[in-house]
């Protein structure tokens, strides 16, 4: 069983802005239907890169929980 990492942790640190910056531009110019898919598209991209299927369960539980 692999141990449990804290998914809410700050990562981006520094880049946090320069992040959240590039991804509201990204969504410029796209009808709200369009953010959601451009959204499902990013997040199955990330969960490619992350691959790990215990870890993306626990970022599923995280992101509902603070959904709520």
């Amino acid at each position: 069983m692999s141990e449990k990492r804290d998914l809410l942790r700050d990562r981006l640190g520094s880049n946090y802005e320069a992040f959240c910056e590039a991804l509201m531009e990204a969504h410029e110019g796209l009808t709200f239907e369009q953010c959601l898919r451009m959204d499902a598209r990013l997040i199955l991209i990330l969960a490619s890169q992350i691959g790990d299927p215990e870890i993306l369960s626990q970022a599923l539980a995280a992101a509902r929980r603070n959904a709520k």
